[in-house]
């Protein structure tokens, strides 16, 4: 196979024993079909028809009568289907600019859409995805191409000249038979902890992430007098375990440093002692740490690491938690440690996704109902994960259902207009917000939530403290209009 994007080229002639090698226009290594021209589009249309292949048989088992449950549906998507369409994403991400590549991952996504979010077939896949809470398939593999990048060091535009923490390559860990057992004591309470003070140094180390203020700490003691204390200034964006293990890596620094031989690390932080003492973990701060701890124990210093469990009102644990909250509060320093968490990473480039998602949302020119009550995508995704998915919530925020403007559309009913007025639509905004029929219901709710049923109040009315009380009388009013025009809207059905 020649890879070129020339238009014209001469293909090489090659013969082998007399005999003649044809060349190749496509080839497939590890599960991932390259052409010749780089399109991928070979390995999209195989990838889809394989997880088409998932939902055929998702489909014949979940027919008319739902027979698997929304949740179950999502594992299916989230644990076989995404996988299978993002394998290698990081090599054919770029083809999903094309509008062809977008459509042939939205085919396999809206199928599995609808039947989360129980919708008819004529939901707009932007909108059955707003309400199944699911992103587009393309910019979830972005997302993995942005995230294997930036996990490499390719300098990515949200995160400006920021570092990635990146793990240490195994090349660059020592060779397992120089491994030595580390292990750590766990103690309880200030009783277990004065029964181990049996060291010349006893370091306790501690991190705090608050009011969006990162520090760390190292109290040391001497007996039962504190002798010195530091303070350490992190980021807002890193973590609570980067502070805590950043602590204990410059408590075994301080060790190093220490003409003293004996010494005792205490931390409240059970995660970060377990990377450290576990030789798999390739944090660059846990090695470090590992890497101080066996310098000192090879020139004959005793060391000694602990777990204290927080808030026991252990007296030295407690000072270590006082200066990294001050620490974290007052301390106006150059950061000590300023690698982003991969954490941190998924959070800004999600932010990019919403933000794009958004875009198309308000920019496609159906879901007009469903722009109506949530503005934009990443509302909806709040607000949908409070509501119970049913077909009827469905229908109320797509308007694709049992109502009469919607039933004309598709010639099962002569007259788009409501019972209560001639010319006025029926669409579930009208019934829910200004039928007269019922007023009685909307009264009442109304009395019940102290705040108006109107249009111009919606936003107010799905706020978390009156969501299920207006979801509750919405669901109510628009199952009798569906129940009332059920003869012709069955024919509808999914």
């Amino acid at each position: 196979m020649t890879i070129t994007r020339k238009l014209k080229y001469d293909n090489p002639r090659l013969s082998m024993g007399g005999v003649d090698i044809s060349m190749s226009s496509e080839v497939k290594i590890l599960g991932l079909t390259i052409d010749a021209a780089l399109t991928f589009n070979a390995h999209v249309k195989n990838v889809c028809a394989k997880a088409m292949n998932v939902y055929k048989q998702l489909s014949r088992a979940a027919r008319v009568s739902w027979g698997l449950h929304p949740e179950v549906i999502r594992t299916i998507y989230t644990a076989v289907v995404e996988p299978i369409i993002m394998y290698a994403a990081s090599a054919w991400a770029p083809a999903t600019a094309k509008l062809g590549v977008q459509k042939q991952l939205g085919v396999v996504q809206r199928g599995f859409a609808q039947k989360l979010c129980r919708a008819y077939r004529t939901v707009s896949l932007n909108a059955a995805m707003v309400l199944a809470g699911m992103l587009p398939l393309d910019l979830r593999i972005q997302e993995a191409k942005a995230l294997y990048e930036a996990k490499r060091g390719v300098v990515l535009p949200m995160l400006a000249d920021r570092e990635v923490e990146r793990r240490v390559a195994f090349a660059h860990t020592p060779h397992p038979a120089k491994h030595v057992d580390l292990g750590f004591i766990c103690l309880v309470d200030q009783t277990e902890v004065n029964d181990h003070c049996t060291q010349a140094v006893r370091i306790f180390t501690d991190g705090s992430k608050i009011e969006g203020k990162v520090g760390a700490s190292l109290s040391l003691w001497n007996n039962d007098v504190e002798t010195t204390n530091r303070k350490l200034k992190l980021p807002s964006y890193c973590t609570v375990y980067q502070t805590e293990l950043l602590a204990i890596c410059k408590a075994t620094e301080e060790i190093l440093a220490s003409p003293e031989d004996s010494f005792g690390v205490y931390s409240d932080s059970r995660s970060a002692l377990q990377s450290i003492t576990n030789w798999s973990s390739t944090h660059h701060l846990a090695v470090t740490a590992r890497r101080n701890l066996i310098e000192s124990m090879a020139i004959g210093k005793g060391v000694s690491l602990f777990w204290v469990k927080a808030h026991a009102e252990v007296r030295e644990n407690d000072r270590a938690d006082a200066l990294a909250k001050a620490a974290a509060r007052t301390l106006k320093t150059k950061p000590h440690y300023d690698r982003c968490p991969v954490s941190y990473v998924k959070r800004m480039i999600r932010m990019g996704t919403l933000d794009e998602w958004n875009r198309r949302f308000r920019d496609e020119p159906t879901a007009s109902v469903t722009k109506f009550f949530f503005p934009n995508s990443e509302c909806a995704l709040k607000i949908i994960r409070r509501v119970d998915t049913t077909s009827l919530t469905t229908q109320i925020f797509t308007g694709h259902g049992g109502f009469s403007e919607y039933l004309n559309r598709f010639k099962l009913k002569d007259d788009p207009s409501c019972v209560c007025e001639p010319g006025v639509p029926e669409t579930p905004l009208h019934i829910i917000f200004e039928c007269p029929l019922f007023a009685k219901e909307r009264y009442n709710t109304e009395s019940t939530l102290r705040t108006e049923i109107t249009r111009s109040n919606v936003k107010e009315l799905l706020s978390k403290n009156l969501l299920e009380g207006f979801m509750a009388y919405a669901i109510k009013i628009v199952r009798k209009a569906v129940k009332r025009n059920g003869a012709t809207s069955k024919a509808l059905d999914i």
